[in-house]
């Protein structure tokens, strides 16, 4: 069965659910990897916080409610519930051959390309940003302390990287740069509201009680870079990966049997698709 690739006729967003397809992981596996890292991050963070809440007294609840003024724990969650709805939407291609994100308004649609630019870009600047400026140099003082931050500060780049090397994703848009930039800004004002309304600053290095305006600007600055920076890198690994896998090596993507049987259908009776000369197998 032949791979329809997309053509000005044949519009629409993601005419071959490519979010919702591996080139080389069946849709079933796919879905079951998704669904695994999502409860795995869910669980994580309802963990943390339980943990914190009952043996840390009120101490300790007083942190549970601080974490939600963390980037790190921002981004983290916004991974949980992107691979809650990615496995959503590669368990119902599998099942019944048509992702829910096809059945969605355009707008939500875009919604969630710009979701994936987020997850692949913002897990590798807190890994970055944590070990260069906020890691301890003397190690965790405990078990738990380990484990909270290498799931969180080393684990969410190995799930950036997933989303980067498995799927069948396109090279992420220019556009999705304006986005993701002003998350960022909109980050920064969320920290300094933290500080004027509950007196502490969420990182050392935008307390502008310890350091200048211009060290603040400095960093904040070099962030933004980053992000750029990491944007191009993500988007061209990308471009790779489809050069490689579909041009050079053939890997087209593996199908729902349900999404075969209903191309096959299509053909038969007269629904023609633009072809390729690859299979989707």
């Amino acid at each position: 069965m032949p791979f329809f690739k997309r053509s000005s006729r044949e519009p629409g967003f993601d005419p071959t659910f490519r979010f919702a397809t591996s080139w080389i992981l069946p849709p079933a596996v796919l879905f079951f990897i998704r669904a695994a890292l999502s409860l795995y991050a869910f669980t994580t963070l309802f963990f943390i916080l339980a943990w914190r809440s009952v043996t840390g007294g009120d101490g300790g609840k007083t942190e549970a409610r601080h974490s939600f003024s963390y980037f790190t724990v921002l981004t983290y969650w916004g991974l949980a519930f992107y691979y809650a709805f990615a496995a959503a939407h590669t368990l119902s291609y599998w099942r019944t051959g048509t992702p829910l994100l096809a059945r969605w308004p355009r707008a939500l649609k875009e919604a969630h390309s710009v979701y994936y630019s987020t997850i692949v870009i913002y897990p590798f600047i807190v890994t970055a940003v944590f070990w260069a400026l906020l890691a301890p140099e003397d190690g965790f003082p405990s078990i738990f302390e380990t484990w909270t931050n290498t799931s969180q500060h080393a684990m969410n780049a190995a799930y950036a990287l997933f989303e980067i090397i498995f799927p069948r994703t396109e090279p992420l848009p220019f556009w999705h740069l304006i986005p993701v930039v002003i998350l960022l800004a909109m980050y920064l004002g969320l920290a300094y509201v933290t500080y004027y309304t509950q007196g502490f600053y969420v990182y050392s290095f935008l307390d502008l009680q310890k350091n200048s305006r211009g060290i603040v600007a400095a960093y904040i600055v070099g962030i933004l870079v980053a992000a750029i920076i990491v944007f191009l890198i993500v988007k061209y690994v990308i471009m790779l990966r489809v050069w490689v896998t579909e041009k050079k090596m053939g890997k087209m993507g593996k199908r729902s049997a349900r999404d075969v049987k209903r191309r096959h259908v299509d053909e038969e009776g007269g629904t023609h698709y633009p072809l390729h000369s690859v299979n989707f197998k």
